[in-house]
């Protein structure tokens, strides 16, 4: 099982972030997509994550005066990103490992795709329920 499965899936299709646009603006669009992350994109390559998280370190560090200033400031880099080959397993692994919910999917440094942590568990659900009725099927006609 690999990402570009999931992708397949669930489509291509990135909300991206600008790393100069003020991190107010970029929470209201992550408010208004009712989305948890966004990669920072900068001449098409991705070079952080923005998340709901960055939005609170930010205000803690700057108080309300942090939302004024730009995604670069506030954003999550470098990014960890997966590529479509990789397998769903080790994303779960990679994500797990680093504290992580997001990743952009990316084939020779451009960005294809965005993956959450939910769609890695929902992918795996699926696929196990799938081969569990396989083999509930096999045994009662065998």
């Amino acid at each position: 099982m690999t990402i570009a499965a999931i992708l397949a899936r669930k489509g291509h299709e990135v909300v991206g972030l600008d790393p100069d646009q003020s991190v107010l603006s970029a929470a209201e669009l992550l408010a208004d997509k009712r989305i948890g992350a966004a990669p920072v994109l900068e001449g098409g390559r991705v070079i952080g994550i923005f998340s709901e998280r960055d939005v609170i370190h930010c205000v803690k560090a700057q108080g309300a005066a942090g939302l004024e200033g730009p995604v670069r400031a506030a954003m999550t880099a470098p990014a960890i990103t997966v590529g479509p080959g990789d397998s769903v397993l080790g994303a779960l692994s990679l994500m797990t490992r680093r504290r992580i919910r997001h990743l952009p999917v990316c084939d020779d440094g451009a960005l294809i795709g965005f993956v959450s942590i939910g769609d890695l568990v929902k992918y795996r659900i699926d696929r196990i329920e799938a081969d569990a009725a396989a083999m509930r099927d096999y045994i009662q006609n065998a």
